[in-house]
């Protein structure tokens, strides 16, 4: 599902329209994004929780040829979905 795609689906749900949805989705994705970066995590019930995790350097290597490369530090997201989502889905 694309981003317009959702925001097409929030839309018709909730009887908003698209531009409305839009606003909302953006407003969450920077919300998200905020909270994560102040507090390093979140959940939200039935859906799941976000945590930010610390990868370290390391080294990798070019596949094409094979030059060995460097891979700073960097701060990534991990999601764990939560039962209640999981159960939904099976």
């Amino acid at each position: 599902m694309t981003k317009a795609e959702l925001v097409a689906k929030l839309a018709e749900n909730t009887g908003i329209t698209k531009n409305q949805a839009d606003k909302v989705l953006n407003s969450l994705v920077e919300v998200m994004t905020d909270e994560l970066k102040s507090s390093g995590g979140m959940a939200l019930a039935g859906l799941g929780s976000f945590s930010v995790v610390r990868r370290e350097a390391r080294k990798g290597h070019n596949p094409k040829t094979k030059a060995v490369i460097d891979i700073p530090a960097s701060n990534s997201v991990k999601f764990k979905s939560a039962k209640a989502l999981k159960d939904s889905v099976n």
